[in-house]
């Protein structure tokens, strides 16, 4: 584990004259299409603290995106990603395989839902992890057609932005798009028109209806979808929507997959957010908190699903390289020993509790419209005070202010009006609640 201070410290604007210096080098030599939320450079990072060129520290609230849920240099990532280094960097698993890779899928098999027999394969990335969950659910089915979800995200090669939902910026300008792909209504409480306790039968029974009559459910090779919705603004289907789309997967012969990348791995308080209401994917994808900050993902799924694809099929030059999988076992190993699943549900806890004491302090809950989330992956839906109308400018204006404070967060929505809180679920209690008091002073900037 690193040694920084689990101190917040702002000692020079945000960001400071280092990271203006080096961000007039980005400029310069980066694509101007890769973004950023904020253009302060990392020095170190670890527990619950980012510390940048400038020596500020900042609350992390992000974990680059729910990946370094163990911290960003936590010790077993790093004394097993070390040895792994140092014995060898690659040979490519289909050229020379490694023990790393097997017990990676071993332990998959172990740690995702159902005792069924249970195959993996590695990759590199989410995105990467979806399009080959596609391709295996093809192979097996021998169908085509793919359904999605509104307010989905599914990552940015050509296949997955064809399943992502939101235009801009995934989409926009990048077409034509993949085939085949068919988008259906999910059961976003919040924003149902008939209201939350409707939402779970209604929305169900109408993403049914349009696979029945517009695509023919004998045509749909799987049925894809996040447990938690993350980029589409963290987004809890109403309860019974996910257990009727899965029984209706099942009974038509459809694949049925779960994408856990950004809420898998005790983020949701579970191992899988899937666990909450008892669905056990035919497939499941995972990513980001796989291996604590190293580039891995994975497809688990029923053995004979798995094995549909025909060998040689499935694979990459680099996926299930040695020292992120040595990283994923260190990863997996701090989680059991820390109990992150428990850290998990005490985040949540304080989280939703001095989140619901700020909403109340507001006129009619004010501009918090909606709170929502389970374990480490909350979120604030922000509206027009007295309305459901997305304020997507006071989203970014109470970021900018958070930010300005020394503590990052992140925006997220199909509207761009929605807080999104990732914190590290081994930060420290005080240093989440510090990060609290200053989004409970921001609210006094809009």
């Amino acid at each position: 584990m690193s040694d920084i201070p689990q101190e917040r410290r702002v000692r020079t604007a945000i960001p400071g004259p280092k990271s203006v210096e080096l961000q007039a080098r980005r400029t310069a030599a980066v694509a101007a299409g890769v973004g950023s939320t904020l253009p302060v450079f990392t020095a170190r990072a670890g527990g619950g603290i980012i510390e940048d060129v400038d020596g500020n520290r900042l609350i992390d609230f992000g974990s680059g995106i729910a990946v370094t849920s163990v911290g960003a240099s936590a010790e077993a990532v790093v004394r097993r990603a070390s040895a792994q280094l140092a014995d060898f960097t690659h040979t490519c698993f289909m050229v020379t395989p490694y023990e790393g890779y097997v017990e990676v899928c071993e332990r998959l098999a172990e740690l995702t839902p159902g005792d069924h027999a249970k195959k993996s394969a590695l990759f590199n990335s989410g995105a990467e992890a979806v399009e080959n969950a596609v391709k295996i659910a093809r192979a097996y089915t021998k169908r085509t057609a793919v359904v999605v979800f509104d307010h989905g995200y599914h990552g940015r090669t050509n296949l997955t932005m064809a399943l992502t939902a939101k235009n801009m910026p995934y989409k926009q300008g990048f077409g034509p798009f993949a085939p085949e792909v068919y988008r259906v209504p999910v059961a976003y409480g919040y924003r149902w028109p008939t209201g939350p306790e409707n939402a779970g039968a209604e929305a169900s029974a109408q993403a049914i209806d349009e696979i029945t009559k517009q695509i023919g459910a004998q045509n749909v090779a799987a049925i894809i979808i996040e447990p938690v919705l993350g980029e589409g603004g963290f987004i809890e289907p109403a309860k019974g929507f996910l257990p009727e789309i899965a029984r209706f997967a099942k009974d038509n012969g459809i694949v049925f997959v779960a994408d856990e990348i950004q809420s898998g791995f005790c983020r949701t308080g579970q191992w899988f957010a899937c666990e909450d209401e008892g669905i056990v994917p035919d497939l499941i994808t995972t990513a980001k908190g796989i291996a604590g900050g190293l580039p891995l993902s994975a497809v688990t799924g029923r053995a004979e699903i798995m094995d549909a694809a025909h060998s040689g099929g499935l694979g990459g030059t680099y996926g299930g390289n040695p020292v992120a999988c040595a990283g994923a076992l260190g990863a997996i190993e701090t989680m059991i020993e820390l109990d992150l699943n428990g850290r998990a549900r005490r985040i949540e806890e304080v989280m939703k509790g001095r989140l619901g004491e700020m909403r109340a302090k507001l006129p009619n809950g004010g501009v918090i419209g909606d709170i929502r989330g389970r374990g480490a992956m909350i979120a604030i839906e922000l509206v027009k005070s007295g309305t459901k109308e997305p304020d997507a400018a006071g989203t970014a204006a109470l970021a900018k202010a958070c930010h300005a404070e020394g503590l990052l967060v992140l925006t997220c929505g199909t509207y761009g009006n929605v807080l999104r809180f990732l914190p590290p679920l081994v930060i420290g209690e005080d240093l989440l609640n510090e990060g609290l008091d200053i989004l409970e002073q921001a609210f006094a900037t809009l």
